[in-house]
């Protein structure tokens, strides 16, 4: 009797032992789908009012963990995969995006999660958007001018370092981003085919503002509208070529959408109801939706971990589009791409880990994206040597129900060299007299508060979640003692717990 009561109250007690379903496998498969200037109120499972259907993310959400509360380390793009990428704050090191023919954004030998990885079996790949940096004067032709981009300045014959490959993946393929030339396919660490022309300007229009395109070496016959579909095809065929195999794989997808060129093709015109822009980030959920079948087509699913999150908010053109369209992409949030308001870096983010995350669970525990690679580390056992990962949580016992407090409480926040913000419990301090650009008068819905000429900006994000009331004069004790941590965490050089 005692027996059956004990398994009574064992299965009584199991919804309610945290998020822990049950064992995971061993070494999984990672699967990172990473969209680019996607908005937190874009995606459907984050805002009931959103205008643009995303069927197949609010699946993957349904099936897994959402996190309210998930942060990408920058207001931009560079800086944000670069933190994601290594578990350091991008601000330690840079803060601006890698340009057009940047060398690459890594110090040498510096540990990465696709190196971290292949160290412990898996296969590595990246196939989509790079944007952090490669080596393109080792193919410079001698003589040529440094600032000179033109498609005959380089011997595109020759091998590029300074890449994905020379940063612990095994395969790359992809445009490096799309509106950056060279406008062409690289494979690996070269050109599947050399650039024919200097591309000056781009004849046409995109379906929505401008195309946004640098000048620079070029394809002829490069077509921005097939780059989203020709790497969902690439990622489809990269999973596919994983079945029936036992060494575990690390996919990262970094999608080019929604991100200027707002370029959707013709199939997904008007299936949303936010315009072109809502139409692309449409296409951007079907090419996440058509990985994910892949995986379950290919018997994957039941032992792949898939993170979904964006690299930073969406752009400036958002307000633009809430005035036509009633759709605000940073819902409920203040502040877009650029900004250090909650809408530059609060994105969507979502985990599925098979046995460990439960189904449709949702959490307002406070997640950044470089908190990925300490929880990795410990997924596979890596041992993190004390000069990598410096900023990285381990999430693993929390997501696993084996500790009830989410790891972390504290986080900064930075875009500009200039201006920071620290998050430290529902308190946030915008450590500069503004978090970001205003928007334009005449938009009465996004209205931000007149200037009340104070040097810092203080709120209480539990009750104020769109950062509307400055409470910085009625609580000058936070701002100072907010003001010390964020002194303190900049000066370290690390902020992992492991590192104290």
């Amino acid at each position: 009797m005692k027996h059956c009561l004990t398994l009574l109250t064992a299965l009584l007690l199991a919804p309610l032992a945290g998020l822990h379903a049950a064992p995971a496998a061993a070494k999984p498969n990672i699967l990172i789908l990473y969209a680019d200037d996607m908005g937190y109120g874009d995606l459907g499972a984050n805002n009931p009012a959103s205008k643009i259907p995303t069927p197949q993310l609010d699946r993957l959400a349904a099936e897994g963990l959402r996190f309210t509360d998930g942060h990408s380390s920058s207001g931009i793009c560079t800086p944000s995969r670069y933190a994601m990428l290594t578990g350091r704050h991008h601000w330690r090191d840079f803060h601006g995006i890698a340009n057009a023919f940047d060398s690459t954004v890594f110090k040498p030998a510096q540990l990465t999660m696709p190196a971290m990885l292949r160290q412990k079996g898996y296969a590595t790949a990246c196939i989509g958007k790079w944007h952090l940096g490669f080596d393109w004067d080792a193919i410079r032709k001698p003589g040529t001018p440094k600032d000179s981009i033109k498609h005959t300045d380089f011997d595109w014959a020759r091998k590029f370092p300074g890449g994905p490959v020379d940063h612990g993946f095994d395969y790359y393929f992809g445009d490096n981003v799309i509106n950056f030339p060279p406008y062409a396919w690289i494979e690996n660490d070269r050109l599947i085919a050399a650039p024919d022309t200097t591309l000056v300007s781009v004849p046409g229009k995109p379906k929505e503002g401008s195309w946004e395109c640098r000048p620079g070496p070029a394809r002829s016959d490069w077509d921005f509208f097939q780059v989203l579909p020709t790497l969902t095809r690439k990622g489809v065929e990269y999973i596919q070529s994983r079945k029936g195999k036992e060494q575990p794989f690390f996919l990262y997808f970094p999608l080019p959408s929604p991100h200027a060129p707002i370029v959707p093709t013709d199939a997904f015109d008007g299936k949303s109801k936010a315009g072109a822009y809502g139409d692309y980030v449409a296409e951007t959920d079907d090419t996440c939706g058509q990985l994910l079948t892949a995986l379950r087509a290919s018997g994957l699913e039941s032992n792949t971990i898939v993170i979904f999150s964006a690299d930073n908010g969406a752009e400036k053109y958002a307000y633009v589009r809430d005035e036509k369209f009633d759709h605000w992409s940073s819902a409920p949030f203040r502040g877009l791409k650029r900004n250090i308001y909650e809408g530059g870096h609060h994105v969507p983010f979502l985990i599925k880990w098979p046995g460990v995350t439960k189904a449709g669970t949702v959490t307002d525990a406070l997640i950044s994206q470089v908190d990925l690679m300490a929880t990795f580390a410990a997924l596979v056992n890596f041992d993190l040597p004390k000069n990598a990962a410096e900023d990285s949580y381990n999430f693993q016992p929390w997501l696993k129900g084996e500790s009830k407090t989410p790891p972390r409480s504290t986080m900064v926040h930075n875009t500009n060299a200039k201006d920071y913000a620290i998050r430290s419990g529902d308190w946030l301090l915008v450590d500069a007299k503004s978090g970001g650009s205003s928007p334009p008068a005449w938009n009465k819905k996004h209205h931000q508060p007149p200037d009340d000429d104070l040097p810092v900006e203080l709120y209480n994000l539990k009750a104020d979640i769109s950062q509307q009331h400055n409470l910085a004069a009625e609580h000058p004790d936070k701002v100072t003692q907010l003001q010390a941590l964020l002194k303190k965490l900049r000066d370290q050089g690390h902020s992992a717990p492991r590192l104290k």
